[in-house]
């Protein structure tokens, strides 16, 4: 696909996707090649949709010959950046902090070129050198750099000390650690660039600072940028849905969920989304833009949003499964299913009860099925459904009032989707 955009720079303006930079950074975006980092720590084991933001920035980047830099950050793992944060984080153990990182890994190959000759994706954990401090040294050559009045007027300080609880020295001392992540890179990998979302400029300016400092002749040789932070219209926070938050990980998120959570993005931000996370030319946006106000009930706009980010998180076959899973659940042709289906939402359903076996094996009657796992209020509005046919099992309409349902009505050998309606579905796993 042709954007027929000149620079990294127009593209990123065009997607929405540039807050804050340091000045003369755009310029030198456009007439050089740049090292840029962007860091993720690895506080869970997979990545969320909130991320894509970042990742796409690098890989857009990388298309423009610039050579992305991802920290994955071992070392300021174990502390965590309070930055956006009400409350301490939980302190990994290193075993699960080793974890998070395989995982994390293995999900930004699938985004960023580590094989390209001339501008490799380079991924490096920052406890390669954090790990080698020692503290004495540390707060002689580093921390002497640092005003404590500007360290504690940092949004991300004041935020916290304004709460009973307060923030700890460990918090604290993040940005310091950040900081020194810069000025590493800077002097070992040739990185002159750091991005991240707005809620880290803070954090960029510090480390530029700190290589100012540390560099004084090299004056305006470092340069921050950010993206920014994603809301919805409604000005509730991107990538969370009911059951939780949206991970690009199909063992966490099935890429049936993936793909209804963008499909039910509203009018009011769905091209705005489109623009961010997928790769569509701005004459193909234009000639959706105008559909999708002719004719916004025909939610073309969201299918293709939903589309496009399914398949680039989970590929053909993700997409593929995600299409049938709707189209079977969503609009009742359940006949196309098949085991596998059952399978993913057996596992990563969070609209879902369990039910023991032994029970199933001698039968359950369908009224006390449904008031047992909170489909119906009473027996009596389960009837009732049942006589209008409002209740289904996999799909097919319950017509006996008297039904017994057994584990001849499993999919899979393991679930059984009940529904009230034709959209509220109840997954009820065999245990």
């Amino acid at each position: 696909m042709d954007n027929k955009f000149r620079n990294i720079i127009e593209e990123l303006e065009w997607r929405g996707s540039i807050k804050d930079y340091t000045p003369g950074a755009k310029e030198i975006l456009i007439k050089d090649k740049i090292t840029c980092y962007n860091g993720f720590d690895p506080t869970a084991k997979s990545l969320h949709i909130g991320n894509l933001i970042p990742i796409l920035g690098l890989q857009r980047l990388q298309n423009f010959g610039h050579t992305p830099i991802i920290i994955i950050g071992g070392g300021t793992g174990m502390i965590g950046d309070p930055s956006g944060r009400s409350d301490e984080r939980n302190l990994l153990s290193k075993e699960k902090l080793q974890e998070n990182l395989l995982g994390i890994r293995k999900q930004l190959e699938l985004f960023l070129d580590f094989e390209n000759k001339k501008n490799p994706a380079q991924i490096i954990d920052n406890s390669e050198w954090l790990s080698k401090i020692n503290l004495i040294e540390f707060l002689r050559e580093i921390g002497k750099f640092f005003n404590i009045n500007s360290m504690l007027n940092k949004d991300s300080v004041q935020n916290r000390i304004s709460r009973e609880d307060g923030i700890s020295f460990t918090e604290f001392s993040y940005q310091l650690l950040q900081a020194y992540d810069y000025l590493y890179l800077y002097e070992h990998y040739n990185c002159n660039f750091q991005m991240g979302g707005s809620d880290q400029w803070g954090n960029i300016l510090s480390g530029i600072e700190l290589i100012r400092k540390k560099n004084p002749s090299q004056k305006h040789k470092a340069h921050g940028i950010t993206y920014p932070l994603l809301t919805t219209a409604n000005g509730e926070k991107f990538g969370k849905s009911i059951e939780g938050a949206i991970t690009i990980d199909s063992n966490e998120t099935i890429p049936y969920k993936l793909y209804q959570y963008f499909f039910n993005t509203s009018d009011k931000d769905v091209l705005n989304y489109i623009r961010i996370f997928t790769n569509i030319s701005v004459g193909e946006f234009t000639e959706l833009e105008i559909e999708a106000s002719k004719n916004a009930s025909s939610r073309n706009a969201q299918k293709y949003l939903a589309e496009e980010i399914t398949k680039l998180v989970h590929g053909e076959k993700g997409l593929e499964d995600a299409k049938r899973q709707t189209q079977g659940l969503n609009f009742g042709d359940w006949e196309i299913l098949v085991d596998s289906d059952y399978e993913d939402l057996y596992r990563n359903s969070n609209t879902t009860a369990n039910i023991n076996k032994k029970l199933l094996q001698k039968g359950i009657d369908i009224n006390k099925l449904t008031v047992d796992y909170y489909i119906c209020k009473s027996i009596g509005e389960s009837k009732r459904l049942i006589q209008q046919g409002g209740i289904s099992i996999n799909g097919i309409k319950i017509n006996d009032e008297e039904k017994i349902i057994t584990t001849n009505d499993l999919k899979a050998g393991k679930v059984i989707i009940v529904s009230k309606g034709k959209k509220n579905h109840k997954i009820i796993k065999v245990q």
